[in-house]
């Protein structure tokens, strides 16, 4: 039997991680990156990922684009430049406008499913082939509390959040039989910009943290062990599933 240690090595291994200025984003290329694998990170705001790149190293490249006007086989030959086509395609990117239903716009709708549902499809689509070619990859959706659960202001994110996890097991039904494994994390509470708002009220944070089985919200680094066991060949026979790494907020 091999090392079980080195079923987590990503040495060798190439990955895209979208939404990587900041976040839980930014979180996961850095975990991957220590994990050994190179790390293209895409997002908006080029200043925060030239932040990231010099933190990260030589690991480290970055394409700076907006996920939902970029031209999408563009967007695929920038991705590739500098490692090669990705082994790991990790969508963490995401918008939450926070409309409640009543005051839902045609504009804020359209955009919240371009970006949440929209550009993962299709950016897998793109880079699945050299995924094929190899007979490997992983792709890692990033889900939601809201896949499951309804909260205030927020249909349209949780129709998108709740759509990409079917979109997740239709995935795994296409790509599986080639090497390619399929799976979505569901984050509970994170500080991040997204969720800005909620930490901003301190009774509501901790509501939340008291709703999970363990306690607290979530800490940043709480993402890295699920994360690169999903990317990883630890997780060779896992493919169609849903893990929310929540601290049991949707036990309770």
């Amino acid at each position: 039997m091999d090392d079980p240690r080195t079923l987590f090595d990503l040495t060798g291994r190439t990955a895209c991680v979208t939404g990587a200025s900041g976040g839980l984003g930014r979180q996961a290329a850095t975990a991957l990156a220590a994990a050994g694998a190179n790390v293209v990170g895409v997002a908006r705001r080029a200043a925060a990922l030239h932040d990231w790149q010099s933190l990260t190293g030589s690991q480290a490249a970055i394409v700076a684009a907006d996920l939902t006007t970029a031209d999408m086989g563009e967007l695929v030959e920038r991705i590739c430049r500098p490692f090669g086509a990705p082994d790991i395609l990790v969508h963490a990117a995401g918008i939450n406008t926070r409309e409640p239903a009543d005051q839902v716009t045609p504009e804020g709708w359209q955009l919240t499913l371009d970006l949440n549902l929209s550009v993962p499809f299709f950016l897998s689509q793109a880079l699945v082939p050299a995924m094929q070619d190899r007979g490997w990859g992983r792709i890692v959706n990033f889900a939601s509390l809201q896949s499951s659960r309804a909260f205030p202001g927020g249909i349209a994110y949780g129709t998108t959040k709740a759509g990409l996890v079917q979109m997740t097991r239709a995935m795994a039904e296409a790509w599986s039989h080639d090497g390619i494994t399929a799976n979505a994390i569901g984050p509970g509470f994170f500080p991040t910009d997204l969720t800005a708002p909620v930490f901003a009220d301190p009774e509501r944070a901790d509501r939340n943290a008291a709703q999970t089985c363990i306690g607290r919200n979530g800490r940043l680094d709480d993402i890295d062990g699920p994360l690169v066991f999903l990317c990883s060949e630890a997780s060779a026979y896992v493919t169609g599933q849903l893990l929310m790494v929540d601290g049991g907020y949707t036990a309770k």
